[in-house]
């Protein structure tokens, strides 16, 4: 097992993401021994807790730990506030008070969700984060991002609030869809074109590696994406300042996931978007024309989408894009690129040359 040490300016909310191959029972064991919460509540979706969720019950109750459960359907559709008041109505009637916690058990959508409830359950309990998707492993389980959905915006009610623990049991990963592994690895290519472009070289290598989950080379993965995370969020906890690169690809890639009611998944959104930064850098005449095309070409290797679906009007992202958290007033801010490894924000891309890279990609 490998654990990673988040140290933020705050002592008191720096946390641990422990890494490994059937690691739960360990995070269990971990749990048990921190004092944490007087009582745990797991809140999952109902799929994930089908796979996952008894035995982690079991686990807990096997260390004395009292337990309960709270679930709600699968999917972006949930990550309301309607839904957070559903989980928080629960608590209550379970009985929750200051001195519980809870665990996140599940993908993006159940870790930010129940991030956003611990975050102003009784004004803040603690919560663990056991991330059981790739996506969740390598990013959003780990920072202390908090948000719900509202009016079409994506996670545009949220608040920071990080967590006592990230326990990533790799083993966790094998009921996961190929669609949905996949859509993962947009995230690691992500890191790859911010901070360490070797990565990308490591992905297209071992693409036979990324395919049969191999354990080692999933743990390597995982790993490196958690020490460049984490290494963003020390410096930079509240998005102030550099953290803002971690949105390559998320300003077109939020818009498409909203243009298509939500039936687009995260990665793939971001694949899109990080294609489309990639186009705009080049337009503008940051990023040189063969880097654009190593970033397309590993995305495209990977098995991800770098272009518009027939289904998604342009238009329609444009217009999700006016109601992105990031802009100020009317400028809508782009992570963009000088070179893989060297990000930057640009707040004046003009909307006509976001339109036409959009166009372009569908060719």
């Amino acid at each position: 097992m490998k654990t990673l040490r988040v140290n933020l300016p705050r002592p008191s909310v720096s946390y641990d993401i422990h890494i490994g191959f059937g690691i739960l029972d360990r995070g269990v064991f971990m749990i048990a021994r921190s004092g944490w919460g007087r009582d745990y509540t797991v809140v999952s979706d109902e799929r994930v807790f089908h796979h996952h969720g008894r035995r982690l019950m079991g686990l807990l109750a096997d260390m004395g730990l009292a337990a309960q459960s709270v679930t709600f359907p699968p999917g972006e559709a949930s990550k309301t506030v309607e839904t957070a008041l559903a989980v928080a109505r629960a608590l209550a009637a379970q009985g929750a008070d200051r001195s519980s916690a809870l665990i996140a058990l599940g993908g993006g959508v159940v870790g930010d969700l129940t991030g956003f409830v611990a975050a102003v359950y009784m004004r803040g309990i603690p919560y663990i984060q056991v991330p059981t998707t790739l996506m969740a492993q390598v990013d959003s389980a780990v920072g202390g991002k908090t948000a719900v959905d509202e009016g079409g915006a994506k996670n545009i009610l949220g608040v920071f609030h990080q967590p006592k623990a990230v326990i990533i049991d790799l083993e966790l990963l094998e009921t996961l869809p190929p669609r949905e592994f996949v859509n993962g690895l947009a995230e690691i290519v992500k890191y790859g074109i911010i901070e360490e472009p070797d990565l990308l070289d490591l992905l297209e290598a071992n693409r036979k590696a990324l395919e049969d989950r191999d354990r080692d080379f999933m743990t390597t993965v995982v790993s490196r994406s958690c020490r460049i995370k984490k290494g963003i969020v020390e410096i930079d906890e509240e998005e102030r300042g550099v953290r803002r690169v971690l949105n390559f690809g998320h300003t077109v890639g939020h818009a498409v996931e909203a243009a298509s009611g939500y039936v687009i998944p995260h990665g793939e959104a971001v694949a899109m978007g990080m294609a489309a930064a990639a186009g705009l850098s080049e337009r503008l005449g940051h990023l040189p024309r063969e880097d654009r095309e190593r970033i397309v070409r590993c995305l495209t290797s990977l098995g991800l989408p770098v272009a518009l679906p027939a289904g998604v009007e342009t238009e329609a992202v444009m217009e999700a894009m006016k109601r992105d958290k990031k802009k100020e007033g009317e400028r809508i801010n782009f992570v963009l690129l000088k070179r893989p490894g060297m990000p930057f924000i640009n707040g004046g891309v003009p909307p006509a040359l976001v339109r036409e890279v959009l166009e372009e990609g569908r060719s």
